[in-house]
């Protein structure tokens, strides 16, 4: 049967620690971000080591987009976080497989999946969502944008109390809705009619699993009882790190680089994070907030915020002309594209170094890693002051222009 509340000593010792209501449901959603999903990989590690127990036993339900469903379907198929970081490794390095003449922007995709797919299937073969899903007692949800529907597909599939499953999409290929997921236009072809789940408002899954779980997971005429009750459930949201393009007001008229390029990067980074800040922003409201246990885990790419998170001087020094993590300038940090595998041990250490953060903080996964609101490890830049004054000047209104 699904987890039942009666929880074993293990899990009960893991709700302690983590301070999870042992009525609660725990449900796990890890966003998108391409090569920047290594930085997950290292929070999920240090939650393992201080739960005791691995996500797949923790977890009731995990929930991913695009790279965050690459690593929600190696814990719904049984996988540690050390042994999915070395998974993981080699799928990142072998998914961003560059095509001959390939490139975003002149001739699109940049990527082939061929060496990606092919590592996939020797690696869960061909399980449904179902059979991966039975193997660990964890209900799942993939995210991927339908082209043809013009709509999100939830690939999803969720055990009920009579050990039945349901699902639309339960017997798919978990590799399928893995590919799926993680097809991002530019980067890599469709798969048919399905492009990369984050490609829109889902690149945080959160907000998609919190109503699935609650409101469609069960048909309903089934005559069954939700697993999933409304104010009995602490969800966990792990970011991959937010890209922050800062502009100063005299340059947006004219940006960096070539003009094209630069709005394509920047609709495809804003809509998907401004989305997440609002799905945020809903979880953490006052109606909200009293109804579930949210405990959001995100950091923004840029110097003012890594300078937060604990220093080292494990970096490449050859590769970044300094040892140090706080020495790193916005040349480095600023825009570190999904793809540019270069930069994937960088990654890795600021999830480290955030892992470090939010166990020295006091806050080891415990509560939302936020104060009033905000989070604590995202830059906020704002010059309200300056907004109030030239926007009620009608003469600087007039004289703006292009």
């Amino acid at each position: 049967m699904a987890k039942p509340n009666t929880l074993s000593p293990e899990r009960h010792q893991a709700f302690t620690i983590l301070q999870i209501n042992p009525s609660h449901k725990a449900i796990l959603t890890l966003d998108g971000g391409g090569m920047r999903g290594i930085l997950t990989i290292q929070l999920i590690k240090k939650l393992e080591e201080i739960a005791g127990i691995p996500c797949y036993e923790l977890f009731d339900m995990v929930a991913g987009t695009s790279t965050g469903a690459i690593i929600a379907g190696l814990i719904a198929t049984g996988h540690t976080a050390l042994q999915i970081e070395d998974l993981y490794t080699s799928l990142v390095t072998e998914v961003f497989d560059k095509r001959c003449l390939g490139d975003r922007y002149i001739n699109p995709p940049k990527f082939s999946k061929d060496k990606y797919r092919e590592n996939l299937h020797k690696l869960i073969g061909n399980i449904s969502l179902q059979d991966a899903s039975s193997k660990t007692d964890i209900d799942l949800l993939i995210t991927s944008q339908d082209l043809s529907a013009a709509e999100e597909t939830f690939f999803t599939c969720f055990k009920q109390m009579d050990n039945t499953y349901y699902g639309t999409y339960k017997d798919v290929l978990l590799r399928a809705a893995m590919e799926a997921t993680m097809s991002a236009p530019t980067y890599f072809y469709p798969l048919e009619r399905f492009v990369d789940g984050g490609t829109t408002t889902y690149n945080n899954p959160s907000l998609a699993a919190f109503i699935e779980a609650i409101s469609y997971s069960f048909p309903k005429d089934s005559g069954y009882k939700s697993n999933y009750q409304l104010n009995e459930i602490s969800l966990f949201s792990f970011g991959t790190g937010i890209s922050r393009q800062f502009i100063q007001p005299n340059k947006t008229i004219h940006p960096p680089g070539i003009p094209l390029m630069f709005w394509l990067n920047w609709i495809m980074t804003a809509t998907g994070q401004d989305a997440s800040a609002m799905q945020v922003d809903t979880f953490r409201s006052p109606i909200i907030n009293k109804i579930i246990d949210y405990r959001r885990f995100q950091i923004s790419i840029d110097p003012a915020s890594i300078k937060k998170i604990p220093d080292t001087d494990s970096l490449d020094e050859k590769k970044y002309k300094t040892k140090w993590l706080h020495e790193l300038g916005e040349d480095v940090l600023g825009n570190i594209d999904m793809s540019d595998i270069t930069r994937f041990d960088l990654m890795k250490v600021i999830g480290a170094q955030m892992a470090a953060f939010i166990v020295n903080s006091g806050n080891c996964f415990t509560k939302d890693l936020a104060t009033n609101g905000k989070d604590l490890l995202v830059t906020a830049l704002g010059d309200t002051a300056e907004i109030k004054k030239l926007l009620s000047d009608p003469k600087w209104i007039d004289d703006f222009k292009a």
